[in-house]
């Protein structure tokens, strides 16, 4: 009973949403510049869709950032990777919009940061929720500045609106907040997928790109394919919007078979805990192969996302023999720009046989399960449901690297991978780490936990890993003054580091004996301190600073300088 209400319930969000009518005038642009976009909403990121548009600030930051609506400001966070420093601002027509990457807030926030940072001698704030009337702020009133903080690729503003109540995120040109765009979408390339194992493709069992060819305006063509079996497509395609070239994501995608609406999903609205589902809508194998994004045309069954409609087979298409077929998949952007491309099929049985491969591991995963498997002084352990499917696992140690399967199945959750160290002394151990060795040249530090005689981390990635020893201390430089030097006319203090090997953990800065807020930007590896934060007393200024590496490496240095 419990079950056949929450379904209902979820079909009434889906139902809801879609037709649901946003305020096209109640925000206005939270830049005072005109919008240009380097990403959109809904865009395929690594193991999640974009929540939000990405608008340029002309390479600069500094910009001010504004309010898109009266409010008040619901929720702050300062973290140092994510959104850096983001600003929550809650509306009265039941959204909130949010602002990420900032350099800065506006100066009664600022204050009220910095405080907290201060009393938690901590950079990181995590969540803050100021009182609903600590913060009341008015359409267009200057919050905070553009920047690039947290895990920005570069200066521009995030920018999202979440319906309050339940924090789904929502594409922010329905309410009116778009860019010039008349360009129709790429449809870039067309894969087909036989589905099951009497599925045939012009004789083969295999999937394969389709050879297209560009009309123009939109209009593609792919070569006729025959086929038997139950196949599906897909495709990997890219908008570009006016005044910028930048690959953007589309807004819908759509398949019709013989006129018949099959498929369709579009990018108005999705939680947050559904967009890992997004690793089941690409073809993941082929991404992590060639790493391009193709996204399929038919639903499979782990996949969970809430974005499809109107889905006959799931997409899936059953080719029976003697019939001809028309599949025609159309690509939209937001405006309504389109292109299309059609694809002719002819059913057709081949007498081609092929083996069925054997299952050849010793290692089987049934998905609902709890596993655990053992090697040499390796040991793996899979939560059930980490994996979408039933899978054999290719699972290996060969001088001390672990090789678990390929990286390229998705998974759900992470599983737990222990070393067994008993055989190393202690002071070997302290400077070991789990690291992944996919690329040898450039291991990946994982957070690895000690305890007694095991090493172990958890990761929702397959692949190679080992145990990696660093006893490099990590590098401290000053940049831009040195020791006994007047600074007079510098207001911040900036220092280099770095470290080979484990990676950087943390840092601790004091200036004349008392905690200094250090900003990481770790792009550059340059930690910054502003004089404006505290005012010094004296002339003569003694600066320290601690920086450890993640297996507890640690390098200190300290300088004197003089400023009034």
């Amino acid at each position: 009973m419990k079950k056949i209400v929450f379904t209902l319930s979820f079909l009434f969000f889906l139902v809801s949403y879609s037709q649901k009518k946003y305020p096209k005038d109640y925000f206005i642009n939270p830049l005072e510049i005109p919008i240009v976009l380097s990403g959109t909403f809904g865009e395929l990121r690594s193991n999640h869709f974009h929540s939000g548009l990405d608008i340029k600030t002309q390479g600069k930051q500094g910009l001010k950032v504004l309010a898109v609506a009266d409010g008040y400001v619901s929720r702050i966070k300062v973290q140092q990777y994510g959104y850096g420093k983001a600003i929550y601002i809650t509306h009265s027509n039941g959204y909130t919009s949010v602002y990420g990457h900032l350099k800065k807030f506006s100066d009664s926030i600022e204050n009220y940061v910095k405080g907290i940072q201060y009393k938690k001698k901590d950079y990181q704030t995590g969540n803050l929720f100021p009182k609903k009337n600590k913060f009341k702020v008015k359409k267009g009133q200057v919050i905070a500045f553009s920047g690039d903080t947290g895990g920005s690729g570069g200066p521009h503003l995030h920018f999202e609106i979440r319906d309050t109540k339940t924090e789904h995120v929502i594409n922010p040109m329905h309410f009116g907040i778009t860019t010039p765009d008349t360009k129709s979408p790429t449809i870039n390339a067309l894969h087909v997928y036989p589905l099951s194992y009497n599925s045939r493709i012009n004789k083969q069992q295999n999937s394969f790109k389709v050879p297209l060819k560009n009309i123009g305006k939109g209009i593609y063509k792919a070569d006729r394919i025959s086929a038997s079996g139950t196949i599906g497509f897909g495709v990997n395609a890219f908008d570009r919007l006016n005044r910028t070239s930048n690959k953007n994501g589309i807004y819908s995608l759509e398949m019709l078979v013989n006129g018949k609406r099959y498929y369709y999903h579009d990018v108005t609205t999705f939680s947050f805990a559904e967009s890992k589902y997004l690793n089941l809508l690409i073809d993941y194998k082929y991404y992590k192969k060639y790493r391009s994004r193709v996204q399929r045309t038919y639903k499979t069954e782990a996949n969970k996302l809430s974005i499809y409609k109107d889905l006959l087979n799931n997409g899936k298409i059953n080719i029976k023999e003697g019939l001809n077929y028309i599949v025609e998949i159309i690509a939209k952007d937001f405006n309504g720009n389109k292109s299309t491309v059609k694809i002719p099929i002819i059913g057709k049985e081949t007498n081609v046989i092929f083996k069925k491969q054997k299952d050849t591991t010793e290692y089987k995963i049934v998905a609902k399960n709890f596993q655990r498997f053992t090697k040499d002084d390796v040991t793996i352990a899979f939560p059930k449901n980490t994996f979408y499917e039933d899978v054999y696992l290719e699972f290996e140690v060969k001088k001390g690297i672990a090789n678990i399967h390929k990286p390229t199945i998705p998974l759900d959750r992470k599983y737990t991978l222990t070393f067994n160290v008993s055989k190393y002394t202690e002071a070997q151990k302290e400077q070991m780490y789990i690291a992944n060795v996919d690329y040898p040249k450039y291991p990946r530090y994982q957070n690895t936990r000690k305890r007694d005689s095991i090493f172990y981390t958890t990761t929702k990635t397959l692949g190679n890993y080992t145990l990696k020893t660093d006893k490099i201390k990590p590098k401290i430089r000053f940049l831009y003054f040195k020791d006994k030097q007047w600074i007079s006319g510098l207001k911040t203090l900036k220092v280099k580091i770095s470290d080979i090997g484990s990676g950087i953990k943390n840092w601790r800065a004091t200036l004349d004996g008392k905690w200094a807020l250090m900003e990481f930007n770790h792009k550059k590896g340059i930690l910054t301190y502003d004089f404006s934060d505290k005012k010094l007393v004296g002339s003569k200024h003694i600066f320290k600073i601690v920086v450890s590496d993640n297996v507890g490496n640690t390098t200190e240095r300290s300088i004197t300088f003089f400023k009034k």
